[in-house]
């Protein structure tokens, strides 16, 4: 076989392995037993790529450690620009799943690399097979795992040196934020809608309040505990029918199957005689087999989304004053 028809196989072959593993834990017959959300397709199938490209590879290249480990990541790279042109996955989905491909894509191709060095001659048909095979034996084994809905907190505050009535006047309702003042830079990387403005019809119990975002996601927030200058805190309801598709990766929309904000929170502490804290927290829910890793990035996100808010009112108060 010639060079080229050999790096065509071993790059060719995991991605292609990769795709129809997409597809079926996509297809919607099997959601009920496998699913792209799912630890048996985030860790076995960037697994199998990296053993995929390790065992196919030359044996002078597989005896480098370096190769074993780095090699996997090429077609895992490739894998994610093929995904995002077809229009399968987005960039967001792919930022924040990309470290845990690319971990386990080396791990994949460093256990290939060990077995080769034992014995490069044997059944690589039949190791081939047990590692395509393999997200088909962890589905079942995962479907064991509860995957009921997680409760998590997201807490931020900002020191404002403003009257509080002025602090108060810019937290129930934040007027027309301009692009050039938005400081969301983890929101911008992954593409999420940025706040917009939020409008309040009634400073008090029962109230309804508007956080529109840009790329026509609203927040329908209705307060259930109202001190004036004090506390506000309102439930949070975004329906994803409502969001266009465009807007958001369904994996990680809003009010969709994995990811839910629930209420926020604010609070203003005075500090001292012309400074006060300002609390923003709230609260969202997970719904996955891993939310232990997903937790982090939903929390790094909404605490984003919170301090650019906080940030916005800090600038207008304290200019103003």
């Amino acid at each position: 076989m010639t060079p080229g028809k050999t790096w065509l196989i071993v790059l060719a072959v995991p991605i292609i392995f990769a795709l129809c593993m997409r597809m079926i834990f996509d297809f919607h017959p099997f959601r009920d037993f496998i699913a792209v959300m799912s630890i048996s397709f985030f860790l076995a199938v960037p697994f199998g790529m990296g053993y995929l490209t390790v065992i196919l590879s030359p044996w002078e290249y597989v005896k480098r450690r370096s190769y074993r480990a780095l090699a996997p990541w090429i077609p895992v790279l490739l894998f994610l620009g093929v995904t995002i042109l077809l229009r399968v996955e987005g960039w967001a989905c792919w930022i924040m799943i990309l470290p845990v491909f690319l971990l386990f894509a080396s791990l994949g191709g460093i256990v290939a690399g060990r077995r080769m060095r034992r014995k490069r001659e044997g059944p690589r048909n039949l190791q081939i097979s047990m590692v395509i095979l393999l997200p088909f034996f962890i589905a079942p084994l995962e479907k064991l795992l509860p995957d009921l809905p997680t409760r998590y907190e997201a807490y931020t505050y900002a020191d404002i040196r403003a009257p509080a009535a002025q602090i108060w006047a810019n937290v129930v309702r934040v007027k027309e934020i301009p692009e050039r003042v938005d400081h969301g830079s983890l929101t911008r990387m992954l593409g999420f809608p940025r706040p917009i403005r939020a409008e309040l019809n009634y400073a008090g119990i029962g109230g309804s309040r508007q956080a529109v975002f840009s790329k026509g996601l609203v927040f329908r927030e209705v307060v259930l505990d109202y001190t004036d200058q004090k506390r506000m805190h309102f439930s949070i309801k975004a329906d994803p029918h409502d969001i266009p598709s465009t807007t958001m990766d369904k994996h990680v929309v809003i009010g969709g199957d994995y990811f839910d904000v629930l209420d926020g929170t604010y609070e203003l502490e005075r500090l001292n005689d012309d400074l006060y804290r300002l609390h923003l927290y709230s609260h969202f829910t997970l719904k996955t087999t891993f939310n232990f890793y997903a937790s982090w990035w939903a929390g790094w996100i909404m605490k984003d989304i919170q301090q650019n808010i906080l940030q916005v009112i800090k600038t207008r108060c304290e200019s103003n004053g």
